[in-house]
C-alpha cells in the first residue's frame, strides 16, 4: 500500500493538544532543514531527530518528505495574518511590497520561503501546497481593494488577486529570478506604480 493512500491529506484534520504540538515541532523541524539543506537534502529521518518525535511516527502521519513540506506549507497557511489597513490602496500596496522585502530581502530570512518555492518545481504535491497557500493569501487581500472601492480608489470589479500579484511580482522576480536585491525604495515605487494602474482601470476583468 503506498503512503500516499496511507496517510491523510494535510490539512484535512485540525488538532489540538499534544498533536498540535507534534505538528508544530515537525513544522519548525521542516523548516530549519529547508533553510539548512533545501529540498533535496530535507529527508525524513533529519526531521525526526530534528523535532524529536520518533520517526516511524513520522513516517505514519506524513509518509514522506513532500507530505513534510505540504503540511509545514498548510500550517504556515493557518495563521492569523492579516493584510495591512493604513487608510488607503497605495500605503496598503506600499506595506504589502515592504513585507515581501523583508522576507527575501536578506539570504537568512529568505531560506526557508525560498526552498519552498524550490521544492514546488521537484514535486507536485509541494506545487499544490504552496498554490494553495498563495490562493488563500490572495482571499485574504480582498479587503485591501474592496476597501478602496469603496473610498473610491479603484473601479468596482477591480480584481484582487492581480492586484496583490502585481505588486509582489517585480520583487520576487529581482529576489528569485535575477537574484538582484530588493529594498524598501523599489518596494515603494512598485506600490505607487500599481496604485497608478489601479486608479487607471488596469485591473478590471478584460472586455471580450
Amino acid at each position: 500500500m503506498s503512503t500516499e493512500s496511507a496517510v491523510p491529506t494535510p490539512g484535512t484534520v485540525r488538532p489540538g493538544g499534544r498533536t498540535a504540538r507534534t505538528r508544530s515541532a515537525v513544522r519548525d523541524a521542516v523548516l530549519t532543514g529547508l533553510a539548512e539543506h533545501g529540498y533535496p537534502g530535507l529527508t525524513v529521518e533529519y526531521v525526526a531527530e530534528r523535532s524529536g518525535i520518533h520517526k516511524t511516527t513520522v513516517y505514519r502521519r506524513w509518509g514522506s518528505v513532500e507530505g513534510l513540506v505540504a503540511d509545514a506549507l498548510d500550517l504556515a497557511g493557518e495563521d492569523a495574518w492579516t493584510p495591512p489597513d493604513t487608510g488607503n490602496l497605495e500605503g496598503d500596496l506600499r506595506a504589502l511590497a515592504r513585507e515581501v522585502t523583508e522576507t527575501f530581502g536578506s539570504a537568512s530570512a529568505a531560506a526557508a520561503p525560498t526552498a519552498f518555492i524550490a521544492a514546488a518545481f521537484q514535486s507536485e504535491r509541494a506545487a499544490q501546497a504552496l498554490r494553495d497557500f498563495y490562493t488563500e493569501r490572495f482571499a485574504r487581500c480582498e479587503s485591501v481593494v474592496r476597501r478602496a472601492v469603496d473610498r473610491g480608489e479603484a473601479p468596482s470589479g477591480t480584481d484582487s488577486a492581480a492586484v496583490v500579484r502585481a505588486v509582489s511580482a517585480p520583487l520576487f522576480f529581482r529576489a528569485l529570478i535575477t537574484r538582484e536585491p530588493i529594498d524598501t525604495p523599489l518596494a515603494d515605487q512598485t506600490a505607487a506604480a500599481v496604485a497608478a494602474a489601479v486608479r487607471a482601470g488596469a485591473y478590471l476583468p478584460a472586455r471580450r
